[in-house]
């Protein structure tokens, strides 16, 4: 259920929808790793004499440009089939980089690194380049590091460089060591004249031995305590390795001799694999600690069976004391047959297990699993980056360059061989989200752009805007739209942002008529590029468009905070009288009064998963911080059935005794889940009779067994992005599920869920079409009780997320943020955008709850989104979420008056006043529901 943090494909020909991934399932620790270096093939030779794992990705541009950037020039990869444009040809023979209008000697091909070095380990750089152009002589070409840090200046470290005439290739080589980690590592290749055109014909980054010996290398590992891992190098042949299902063997070498150890002298090879579980494993019972966080590493490739790249996952196989088994998903890396790669992950375990074991699985059948080193420890804690510093933020300022098309289309440009022209008759006023967020703003020109003879769907008008945007700075988006001649049904008009040749979703709107439309959307940008470019695309071939007063304009969260709290001292609150008697109630009069608000009743809740619940720091901070609970993937049909007729219902049952036992609501998610991806695979086999059957037991099994436990239930989860049971069942399944729910246990409230549909960037969920589909639902006699949306939210904007919360308002049910996260590699922006989100459900009439989909690191399915760090540190995301909670409950002291009375205005929920008469201290506790009219409680002294 959770999705990617940005929606991208790698140039503007091809458009994709948002693209997210569902979330996590039998395995909520596992991430991706960054690193993949498929096509490697070169290698560099390390002090040893032994071949490293090249770092850089597409080393010898055997995949054009990917993964490289060029630096405020252009750049091309030339293939010797078609000749030798700089006059030599590729070394390797095959392709090389041209590097061309170069206009400054610092300018030439880069490729960021962040993620792929590790602190204190030594690395060797070797680039065979070239020049051509008018030179005569010779001239330098350097390998440098950009190392940059939010808030401190950018630092450069000179690796080394060599000097290069035209028509001869030579060798740039040198070593580099980083004593900390920036937040961003950019490698380039620099130097030459401008005007001269750099030439590249492969790259290699890799760690160097750290030893001197010959006969033993150590390879480059992680930071922090000593291995757990026994023999990771395999210097003692298989010692206390085994295999999972398969047979292990030792090797140093393979394939002729073309594939050698990375370090050392030897690799092994899991072979004879015949299923995808398949592995090389090693038990590490006891030298494991619970509650401790540890890194993961280690070099891996794949061989055999015709499989050129395949993902390799390093996994944990715990058995508890009483014999359950838990998988435990590190991490992955697609791994390739051509080179060593590192596999880097995380992992900690949150009970106390009987035994532990670490093991390597992934690939297909038949394929081999080489590993020539294997290495956990103790993770080392990384301090946070400090908040970003922005400089003169302009708020409310549009970055757009004559938007209001006073100069006709200058500034724009055709992306694409489309034509741009300025035409009349567009709305004067700006769009609603845009007015909510401007207070102060001038009316619209009524000019629009008339978009023309588009032959592809990304074709439309674009501007450059690199110099305009601020790192960590939100900017909303606002547009009005229209879909011209040659449509034939809805048309979908999405303005996209090319960053660095990424494409980033800044929203999107569907039309089916020839109406106006608004679009509205966000975006932030966090690492240093060299090229932002926004533009308007969407519509099929041949359609024409109007975009009309586009504006994307920096904006003030602590200006909207403001209004916020007016708004949810409205709603949240109410004013309070406590009436005082007693058999002394004349002398009452002038004695102390203390109001203390225990619990604010608005639900705030969490996902938890069963594993989590055997970490009592876990347990600690979700009791005392949330009032409801949702469980991950427990309650899903795949966890409960996974084979036909073999049910797990005991994972739930122990969260929901721990969620009783402390009073804590909780969410029933989901009964059914309508993507096929999620469907397990016992079900998409069943014909359409036995599918029936087996829904209606899905649904008597688990209302029956839960009856009156569960306050909701999502029915059938993600019905805008999925179709599973209706495509085969027919339309009335889905109805039919809520009605069946509700006869099971008429006391539950049933929701529908979803994601995308606050945040304006999918078409498919969006808030007219959600309405859409629930009053369909009820149409059709399905008790629709409660509004789910996701929340799974990037850079949010709080106009944008209310217009979708006004918008579902008129429907008169109650809505509830299911799924909440937001993600930042920066805790305090991850801090700023959780607070956005909260604040607009705390101030809005329709919002009745809030879930967070889960707050401790590694046992979230989104990177970066965590309020507590793996071993327990609340991190400044989760201290801002702390200071609201604190900031929602209301506390009085004064005394009682005349009429013996006392009043105040305070939050919903639970509060204890504590009476001083100076000869007698008393304590009631009370209640503050929601109401208009003061609420009156009398209190006996």
């Amino acid at each position: 259920m959770r999705r990617l943090s940005i929606c991208c494909f790698t140039s503007p020909q091809h458009k994709h929808p948002p693209q997210r991934s569902a979330e996590t399932m039998e395995n909520p620790q596992l991430k991706s790793v960054n690193g993949n270096a498929e096509n490697l093939s070169q290698k560099m030779i390390s002090p040893s004499g032994n071949p490293a794992a090249n770092i850089i990705t597409n080393h010898d541009f055997s995949n054009g440009l990917h993964s490289w950037h060029s630096n405020c020039c252009n750049g091309f990869v030339v293939s010797t089939e078609f000749g030798n444009p700089g006059g030599i040809s590729a070394k390797s023979g095959g392709n090389y980089a041209v590097v061309t209008n170069r206009k400054e000697c610092w300018q030439g091909l880069e490729q960021d690194i962040t993620g792929r070095i590790l602190t204190g380990s030594t690395y060797s750089v070797s680039a065979r380049v070239g020049v051509s152009g008018p030179l005569s002589g010779s001239t330098d070409v350097l390998a440098t590091l950009k190392l940059e840090n939010h808030g401190s200046a950018t630092s450069y470290l000179f690796i080394g460089k060599t000097s290069v005439s035209k028509e001869r290739w030579e060798m740039v080589e040198g070593t580099f060591s980083l004593p900390t980690m920036p937040e961003r590592l950019v490698f380039y290749l620099e130097g030459p004249s401008p005007g001269i055109d750099l030439l590249i014909d492969s790259v290699v980054i890799s760690c160097s031995s750290l030893s001197d010996s010959e006969s033993t290398s150590t390879t480059c590992d992680i930071a922090g305590d000593e291995n757990i891992v026994i023999n990771p190098q395999f210097e003692d042949g298989l010692d206390n390795w085994s295999g999972r299902g398969c047979k292990i063997v030792l090797h140093d070498s393979m394939a002729d001799g073309k594939i050698v150890p990375q370090s050392g002298k030897v690799f092994a090879s899991a072979t004879e694999r015949t299923q995808s579980w398949n592995g090389i494993q090693q038990e590490i019972t006891g030298r494991v600690q619970r509650k401790l966080a540890y890194n993961v590493a280690a070099t891996v490739r794949i061989f055999g069976n015709n499989v050129t790249t395949a993902t390799v996952r390093a996994t944990l196989w715990v058995q508890t004391p009483d014999r359950r088994e838990q998988y435990i998903g590190i991490s992955n890396v697609q791994a390739t047959e051509k080179d060593w790669v590192l596999l880097q992950g995380k992992f900690l375990l949150n009970g106390s297990p009987s035994r532990v074991v670490i093991y390597l699985e992934g690939p297909p059948p038949g394929t081999d699993i080489l590993v020539n080193s294997f290495f956990v420890k103790h993770a080392e804690k990384i301090p946070p980056s400090p908040p970003p510093v922005i400089q003169n933020p302009a708020f409310g300022v549009n970055i757009i360059t004559n938007s209001q098309l006073n100069d006709g289309t200058n500034g724009w440009f055709p992306l694409g061989n489309c034509n741009l022209s300025v035409g009349s008759g567009s709305p004067h006023i700006l769009p609603p989200m845009a007015r909510a967020s401007l207070a102060v703003h001038e009316p619209l020109s009524g000019r629009c752009i008339l978009v023309r003879n588009r032959t592809q769907t990304w074709m439309g008008p674009a501007q450059t805007i690199t110099d305009k945007v601020k790192l960590f700075l939100n900017y909303q988006i606002s547009a009005w739209v229209r879909i011209g001649s040659g449509a034939s049904g809805p048309q979908t008009v999405n303005v996209a942002l090319g960053v660095d040749g990424q494409w980033v979703n800044g929203g999107q709107v569907e039309i089916n008529d020839d109406r106006w439309h608004e679009l509205g959307g966000s975006f932030r940008i966090e690492k240093q590029r060299s090229k932002v470019m926004v533009y308007v695309q969407g519509p099929a071939a041949g359609v024409d468009f109007m975009v009309a007063g586009l504006q994307i304009f920096p904006v003030d969260r602590e200006a909207r905070f403001k209004y916020l709290r007016k708004q949810a001292d409205k709603i949240r609150k109410r004013d309070v009288i406590l009436k005082f008697s007693g058999d002394s109630s004349s002398s009452l009069f002038g004695s102390s009064v203390k109001v203390i608000q225990a619990q604010n009743s608005f639900p705030i809740g969490s996902c938890i998963s069963r594993t989590n619940i055997d970490n009592e720091d876990f347990v600690d901070f979700f009791v005392k911080n949330f009032n409801w609970a949702v469980f991950g993937n427990e309650l899903k049909w795949y966890w409960t059935e996974p084979q036909q007729g073999n049910f797990n219902y005991k994972d739930a049952d122990d969260m929901l005794a721990l969620c009783q036992n402390h009073k804590i609501e909780t969410r029933g998610h989901c009964i059914f889940w309508e993507v096929q991806d999620t469907v397990q695979p016992w079900i998409q086999a069943l014909n359409k009779n036995d599918l029936m059957k087996a829904v209606q037991n899905r649904l008597t099994g688990l209302l029956t067994r839960y009856k009156g436990k569960f306050r909701h239930y999502d029915v059938n989860n993600e019905m805008m992005h999925g179709s599973f049971y209706q495509d085969r069942l027919g339309k009335d399944i889905r109805a039919n599920m809520f009605k069946t729910a509700n006869q099971l246990d008429p006391s539950v409230t049933l929701f529908v869920n979803d994601y995308h549909v606050e945040d304006g960037c999918d078409s498919r969920s969006c808030p007219e079409k959600y309405i859409e589909h629930i009053l369909d639902l009820q149409e059709q006699g399905a008790p629709v009780g409660g509004i789910g949306i996701q929340g799974h939210i990037d850079n949010p904007v709080g106009p944008v997320v209310c217009s979708a919360l006004d918008k579902l308002g008129i429907l008169g049910l109650p809505i509830w943020f299911t799924e909440l996260d937001v993600s930042s590699v920066n805790e305090y922006v991850r801090g700023d955008d959780l607070e956005v989100m909260l604040r607009e459900a705390f101030a809005h009439p329709a919002v009745e709850g809030v879930m967070l989909w889960g707050f401790w690191e590694l046992f979230m399915s989104r990177d970066n989104a965590h309020l507590v760090n793996a071993e327990g540190d609340i991190n400044e995301a989760g201290k801002r979420f702390l200071a609201l909670k604190h900031e929602w409950l209301s506390h009085a002291r004064g005394r009682i008056d005349v009429q013996g009375q006392f009043q105040f205005r305070g939050f919903h929920g639970t509060y204890v006043v504590e009476i001083d008469t100076g000869s007698k201290k008393t304590s009631k506790t009370f209640v503050v529901d929601k109401g208009d009219s003061p609420l009156v409680v009398s209190i006996d002294v």
